[in-house]
């Protein structure tokens, strides 16, 4: 085991299945010291006929966890050990049901004091550890069914990789990044329009000259991401959120949350009690991560974008 104590749980996996291939291999000498023919990985699938009756493939696979073509394969090799046959289902001609034949019914029999055993047997086991396996099991099937290995390494992958992104104020060095990285983020989806380049060619005069800020997400010390806190001539609102940009060669590392943040905490810092912003429906990534940050739907206001077709706003509690 010095393999594992040095990989730690990165090999997770490779632990798990020398675990089960030992558990595997006794199981098949336990059906030979019963003087029973059959195969451990059979065992799911004659549970469930054993205990239910007939099923089809699709209801057993659900049942027990497993893909239908593995469920298939082992139906083929329970039938060619007379342990089960299938049959045209009563109520649907067009499906198979499997159940267990004379022999399987039979083995059902002399397999219980097996099983019996071997339910005393893993118990002393669990008395003689420190922990449950069993039940952290139970827990560990739980807790990865809510939120896969996977999506929870995809999630400590983009926190590492946001914790690269560096966040700055506007500087004039950036202007050209500011409008590239809109126009590109724009006329991927787009078309820009007239009140785009009033921002994009005079940022300082439209938007940080009245009141407005700009920040910048820098990866690496690259621009990758922008995005405005707009003064707002309004008086049902405060200031906009817009030009958000990011560029698509940089994504999942959290740069629209991370500039959606600074814009909004320097709105509070402005005193704003509220910010608004104009978006489209069919840019579901935006709008979803306009929700995160607090914004909700409003209706009944004009707009300046013919791409626009929802409003959001976001209202600070004093």
């Amino acid at each position: 085991m010095g393999l594992f104590e040095r990989t730690g749980k990165m090999a997770l996996g490779s632990r798990l299945r020398l675990l089960t291939a030992k558990v595997t291999e006794d199981a098949a000498r336990i059906y030979e010291l019963y003087h029973i023919e059959f195969a451990p990985k059979w065992f799911p699938v004659f549970f469930v006929l054993a205990e239910e009756g007939k099923k089809t493939i699709t209801e057993i696979a659900n049942e027990i966890g497993h893909s239908q073509p593995s469920v298939s394969k082992i139906i083929k090799e329970m039938t060619v050990a007379g342990l089960v046959k299938e049959k045209r289902n009563s109520t649907d001609k067009r499906r198979n049901v499997a159940i267990l034949t004379t022999k399987g019914i039979q083995l059902t029999e002399e397999i219980k004091t097996q099983w019996k055993d071997v339910g005393a047997a893993v118990e002393s086991v669990i008395s003689e550890a420190r922990h449950n396996l069993w039940e952290a099991i139970q827990e560990w099937e739980f807790l990865l069914e809510q939120k896969s290995l996977l999506r929870r390494v995809q999630e400590q992958k983009k926190l590492r990789e946001s914790q690269a992104v560096q966040i700055v104020s506007y500087d004039e060095k950036y202007q050209t990044a500011f409008r590239a990285l809109n126009e590109e983020w724009i006329t991927t989806y787009f078309q820009m329009e007239e009140a785009d380049y009033k921002a994009l060619d005079n940022p300082k005069e439209y938007i940080l000259d009245k009141g407005g800020k700009i920040f910048v997400a820098l990866y690496e010390n690259e621009p990758v991401g922008v995005c405005a806190l707009i003064k707002m001539n309004d008086p049902d609102y405060d200031y906009e959120l817009a030009k958000m940009a990011v560029t698509p060669r940089i994504q999942g590392k959290s740069i629209g949350w991370l500039l959606g943040q600074a814009v909004l905490n320097a709105a509070k810092e402005l005193g704003a009690s509220n910010v608004y912003l104009e978006s489209n429906t069919s840019l579901k990534p935006a709008i979803n991560l306009y929700h995160k940050l607090g914004f909700n739907k409003v209706v009944g206001r004009s707009t300046p974008y013919a791409r626009c077709n929802i409003q959001m706003e976001v209202r600070f509690s004093k």
